[in-house]
């Protein structure tokens, strides 16, 4: 297993992952750098390509991000037992989570109307992080494992930094905490904090099996106390994931009995749903007589363990369709 996963003819040794991955060996200056000066012009990329709700602009952001280096650079420093480079890189991962927050803080503060940018799909979709964004996190920490020991595959690094997604959700943190939005930006610090505990997590397994761990001849015991505390970062990230899972579903449902409710209403839809902590709030586009609410309210809480209180926004009117 171990041979197919890492051959040992492409293996990389433990000191060429270290001149890789830990910032404070070899040419330090340079490193260091190079770091820095990519680290802030992704920001840069990323928080305008979020502003202008560009999925190209950001996914350039995504390639130029060197932030995946101290993130494995934690998994290197657990599997070898080098504590201080575990220190070393979980303080640069920290430091690069205030510059790009802040930057992303700043750009919000020059927009004419922050709350437009509250509502693109560049923010949406990275400030509800659901379960499959966790188990895509976890694939894409592993491809980056093995792209990182093995020499033959480094060039599947660019698609790796594309799914990881470490920078923009950071530019959407700092841009949603501008516009006075903290409850958006907690989400997607959520989601930065997923791939981040992913990326550590894989990484650290694929550097065990590969026998980095025996080339440092690190304490098992030490090692064995950095896992519990992966496992239970795991599961902090994976408990809000989970409830967005299930909220997403649940609304799908409570859509699915809005429609029932409506019956033969001609010309009433469900324009959408949202369900956020007690309440469940039905968007209705139909006719300016309704069925009584208190049909709907009873099929909801027949779905949803805690029985939230239906409002309706109710929009009286049709959707007008041009002929040919």
């Amino acid at each position: 297993m171990t041979a197919y996963l890492v051959p040992a003819d492409q293996r990389r040794t433990l000191d060429e992952l270290t001149d890789k991955l830990d910032l404070s060996v070899g040419s330090v200056t340079s490193k260091r750098s190079a770091f820095w000066i990519m680290l802030v012009l992704s920001a840069v990329i990323a928080i305008s390509g979020v502003i202008g709700d560009s999925t190209a602009t950001v996914i350039g952001a995504m390639i130029v991000a060197p932030l995946s280096v101290p993130i494995l650079g934690v998994a290197l420093g657990v599997v070898t037992g080098r504590g201080a480079l575990v220190a070393r890189s979980l303080l640069l991962v920290g430091c690069s989570v205030l510059v790009v927050v802040a930057l992303g803080f700043l750009f919000a503060q020059l927009l004419p109307n922050p709350v437009n940018v509250l509502s693109n799909a560049q923010v949406l979709g990275r400030t509800s992080p659901k379960l499959m964004d966790l188990t895509a996190a976890l694939a894409t920490g592993l491809v980056a494992a093995v792209a990182i020991t093995r020499r033959d595959v480094g060039d599947v690094l660019p698609g790796v930094a594309i799914a990881i997604s470490l920078v923009p959700p950071l530019g959407v943190v700092g841009v949603c905490l501008g516009s006075q939005a903290p409850a958006l930006a907690l989400g997607a610090f959520v989601l930065f904090a997923c791939n981040v505990v992913a990326m550590i997590l894989t990484a650290t397994i694929v550097l065990v099996v590969a026998g980095y761990a025996v080339d440092a001849e690190a304490p098992s015991g030490r090692r064995g106390k950095a896992y519990l505390v992966l496992g239970a970062a795991l599961v902090l990230v994976a408990v809000p994931m989970v409830i967005n899972s299930l909220s997403t579903l649940w609304a799908g449902q409570i859509a699915d009995a809005a429609r029932d409710w409506l019956g033969d209403a001609p010309g009433a839809q469900v324009v959408g749903v949202t369900l956020h902590s007690d309440t469940a709030t039905v968007s209705i586009l139909g006719p300016e007589q309704l069925p009584p609410v208190d049909e709907l309210q009873r099929a909801v809480d027949d779905l949803v363990p805690w029985n939230p209180n239906v409002v309706i926004v109710h929009t009286v009117g049709a959707r007008l369709q041009q002929g040919r």
